[in-house]
């Protein structure tokens, strides 16, 4: 089986990589010992280059071309390799399964283990199923919506009977008071007794009505318990049955690392792993690369496709390791590999810049005593995130890089995908004033954009009330109830094609405002070229959206500060 693929199966061979850089490491540490020496931790570290995803937007271009691929949503991987004779080639794998097979030709097999198992793993699947349909078939229980029916009927009864029965209650006490100053004493006796019994025969029929209740409901209470204790019985069998294969299929896969040590999924995870370790794209990659002498350059791993489980997941997005499956196997995996040097071998593909950042990486375009304003690359967060995989930004590189960096705060943000210039306060004073006039609407910001179509009006204004959904962030949509009001302005510079360059003016400053004022019908209902978040489904390297100028007041110097930088597409 063809496993090993050209660069040119991907990328043109005079495909030029403008930036070579590290947009991401896939790291960890792992234990090694020396004569003489402790035990120490070294950290070990493979990049995902531009020349690693401009592979994976080749991989990309080919999934488009094939609906079967978006059918089913899951991450995909590649690997740039290193053969003994200097050559490099492309290992590719997906995650799991694709399409039913864990073998399909030209895609990294699966890590050794799973057909020893496949046997088991097929029947204990089989029964996993037979136990799903039979939980789905006790939660549709009939009797389930027949008891809140009538448990709701009679609660209306109840509440009726009590209305009346507190109406006639008024009645009866005006009339005690009304026959005590009117009837004799004998007179007055019976009356009262009549009053009584009235109120004995009221609290007769609520109880009536409470025995009629408890004796139709009763019987579906007790078997809507009866199956709620089934349910539960079932999921301890489910999770029982999955754990005892979870525990064969990581006694049996078998990863090999670099230093051609091989160790199981149950030694290098003793306390439990998540279903599916061990299958991910990364973990058979660089697996089959370990065990065939291939030595790794780069490595980049996509998503693609569409899932409900997965809604968090954006399709041709990269994403790290994740944390629960891979990240803690990326110690062992890379043990052995030799450090990255600061430039990838080029076999024919032009590339420009070494590996670690410099900075000369982020363009510096205006810097004083007070401020810097930077032209941020497309790809690259303005500020870090909180988790492992999100930390390398514009402002975490310039406090490594500067040796004032670490008193700078950014005073706004593009988005990760965006490119432009970016502004960063040195002292807090300026901070405080430059986000005054972003909040105040006082900085002038003008946005440079390629649609993927064709834009019938020259000019207009956009206004539209957007809000963010707390279940799907950063996704930002037009609500008209729950919204914020969003304003932007717009005017065609070109026609180029199928494509549109257009020229955004945003007066406010909303999350996604211009993405989803391009994107959404009552706006423009176009997709920025490259917006995959947004439904652009184009094959592009970048979001062709681009922070081409910023005018504002310099809060120290009192003069008016008129940033620009030339649009990169």
């Amino acid at each position: 089986m063809v496993v090993l693929h050209a660069l040119s199966d991907f990328i043109d061979c005079d495909f030029a990589v403008s930036d070579s850089s590290c947009s991401y490491w896939y790291e960890g540490r792992c234990l090694q010992s020396g004569v003489g020496v402790a035990r120490r931790r070294h950290r070990l570290k493979l990049p995902r280059t531009s020349m690693s995803e401009a592979i994976a937007h080749g991989l990309m271009q080919h999934l488009a071309t094939n609906e079967l691929y978006s059918r089913e949503g899951k991450m995909y991987g590649i690997l740039l390799v290193e053969l003994p004779n200097g050559e490099q080639k492309v290992l590719k794998a997906f995650s799991g399964l694709l399409n039913g097979c864990s073998v399909v030709e030209g895609w990294v097999p699966p890590i050794l283990g799973r057909d020893e198992v496949a046997l088991e793993e097929a029947r204990t699947l089989a029964q996993l199923d037979a136990i799903k349909q039979e939980i789905l078939s006790l939660k549709q229980l009939t009797e389930r919506q027949q008891y809140e029916t009538l448990s709701g009927e009679f609660e209306q009864q109840l509440q009726a009977m009590s209305d009346r029965h507190r109406h006639c209650k008024h009645q009866r006490q005006e009339k005690r008071q009304q026959i005590c100053n009117t009837l004799t004493l004998e007179a007055l006796t019976i009356a009262l007794e009549q009053l009584d019994e009235e109120s004995r025969q009221q609290g007769i029929e609520r109880r009536q009505l409470k025995r009629q209740q408890n004796a139709v409901l009763q019987p579906l209470q007790q078997l809507i318990a009866a199956t709620d204790a089934r349910i539960g019985e079932l999921k301890q069998q489910r999770k029982a049955l999955s754990c005892q294969l979870q525990a064969q299929m990581h006694a049996t896969y078998s990863l090999t690392n670099f230093s051609g040590r091989s160790l199981s999924l149950q030694q290098l995870m003793p306390g439990g792993s998540p279903t599916g370790t061990g299958d991910c794209c990364a973990p058979k990659l660089l697996h089959y690369a370990a065990t065939h002498n291939l030595k790794p350059l780069a490595m980049a791993e996509f998503w693609w496709g569409t899932s409900s489980v997965n809604q968090d997941k954006i399709q041709g997005e990269f994403y790290g390791a994740c944390a629960e499956r891979c990240q803690p196997l990326m110690g062992f995996l890379l043990s052995g590999l030799k450090p990255i040097s600061t430039s990838i071998p080029n076999r024919g593909f032009h590339t420009t810049s070494p590996l670690f950042f410099t900075k000369a990486e982020i363009p510096i375009i205006y810097e004083d005593e007070w401020l810097i304003a930077v032209n941020k690359p497309a790809g690259l967060l303005s500020v870090s995130g909180r988790y492992r995989d999100r930390q390398d930004s514009v402002l975490s590189r310039l406090r490594h890089l500067l040796a004032d960096g670490m008193a700078l705060a950014s005073v706004h943000r593009l988005d990760q995908e965006t490119s432009g210039i970016l502004l960063l306060a040195r002292d807090r004073q300026t901070h405080r004033q430059l986000s005054q006039q972003f909040q105040q609407r006082q900085v002038h910001k003008v946005y440079e954009a390629i649609l993927s179509g064709a834009v019938t009006v020259e000019r207009g204004t956009i206004e539209l009330p957007l809000w963010g959904d707390p279940e799907n962030r950063p996704y930002q949509k037009v609500d008209w109830q729950r919204g914020k009001p969003s304003l932007t302005h717009f005017q065609v510079m070109a026609r180029e094609g199928d494509y549109t360059r257009v020229e955004f003016t945003p007066l406010t400053g909303r999350t996604h405002q211009l993405r989803v004022h391009a994107a959404d019908t009552q706006g423009l209902g176009i997709t920025i070229l490259g917006d995959r978040f947004y439904g652009c489904r184009a094959v592009t390297s970048r979001l062709h959206l681009h922070a081409r100028e910023l005018r504002f007041e310099h809060p120290q110097l009192e003069k008016t500060l008129h940033l620009q930088v030339v649009t990169p597409f």
